[in-house]
């Protein structure tokens, strides 16, 4: 009883409720919603914005915003393909140096932020627009479309409704839970975020802890870009075009803390399958697919309103 009153008090549960009143709502919409075929389109669909999430929502713990995301995932994505197209490396060799492409540019982002001083808003908005120059004078706006039939077979494959691209999010949100909770650098990851001040005093080096979280969120980043290569089968240049809003509204959405400290990982999970079902759903009802957008804004704000007003009636209470 005391698990079940936990679950239900939890900050993700009424998320769950949400879930399971749209998807009976889909399926009273359209037959197709609960064929197993479906269902593996939707979590499909899910697996790279799972990613984007939690590289947003490792930066937002610290209390910073990471604006390159999709900017740095789309320069992952398209020097990833040329390393498979035209220098012929394997997919064992090459993913590891996508990642740590990612990592680079997560480092680079961090280091400014605490050797300028300026706020991460204007760094990661600047570096992003870097990003994407490199991105564009590479590739002149063209794709690498010769991927290997491995990775593209990977990207299609499935065991029932479960695609395979959701086991890498998967692992990654358990690993996560196990660094923010279990591990001495993840707990002062989110100390950092919680009060700088009181870290600092504490004897945590929040300069490095920043630098750490950005460091994650550009590994994260160029995971979710090797991922959408698998998917598309192709390393496009706008890989990562509309991936700022999902990365925000995931973690928003799913509970994590926008002054940093905290963040919820099954909140951010749940979130992005929210929002999943949202576009199956406007699939399904043969409604124009750009209103997600539109869904995705006003679920945002009325986030951040709630946040807001609860942080308020706390206040007063004291």
């Amino acid at each position: 009883m005391n698990l079940v009153r936990r679950l239900v008090r939890s900050e993700w549960a009424g998320l769950a409720a949400i879930f399971i009143a749209g998807s009976v709502a889909a399926s009273l919409v359209s037959t197709r919603f609960l064929t197993e075929y479906n269902i593996y389109v939707m979590l499909r669909s899910a697996c790279v914005s799972l990613l984007v999430a939690f590289a947003q929502m490792i930066v937002l713990a610290v209390g910073q915003m990471n604006l390159a995301v999709g900017a740095l995932g789309g320069l992952v994505a398209v020097l990833f393909g040329a390393m498979l197209q035209v220098l012929g490396m394997p997919p064992l060799l090459a993913i590891p140096l996508a990642l740590l492409i990612g990592i680079a540019g997560g480092l680079i982002n961090g280091v400014l932020t605490t050797r300028t001083g300026i706020n991460g808003f204007i760094i990661t908005l600047a570096s992003g627009s870097a990003f994407t120059g490199i991105n564009l004078g590479i590739t002149e706006g063209r794709a690498f479309h010769d991927i290997p039939a491995a990775l593209v077979a990977f990207g299609d494959s499935r065991l029932g409704f479960i695609p395979s691209l959701l086991w890498p999010p998967l692992i990654v949100a358990a690993l996560l839970w196990v660094f923010l909770y279990r591990v001495k650098q993840g707990r002062r990851l989110l100390a950092t975020g919680g009060n700088p001040h009181a870290a600092d005093l504490s004897g945590i080096s929040t300069g490095a802890m920043v630098v750490l979280a950005h460091a994650i969120s550009g590994g994260l980043a160029g995971l979710a870009a090797v991922l959408a290569v698998s998917q598309l089968g192709t390393a496009q240049p706008d890989i990562g075009n509309g991936w700022l809003l999902v990365s925000f509204a995931g973690p928003i959405i799913g509970g994590t803390a926008l002054s940093g400290g905290y963040v919820s990982i099954p909140g951010a999970m749940l979130a992005v399958l929210v929002i999943a079902l949202i576009q199956n759903g406007l699939v399904l009802a043969k409604v124009d697919p750009y209103w997600v957008q539109f869904a995705l804004g006003v679920l945002v704000l009325i986030t951040v309103g709630l946040n807001r007003w609860r942080a308020l009636r706390a206040e007063h209470a004291k």
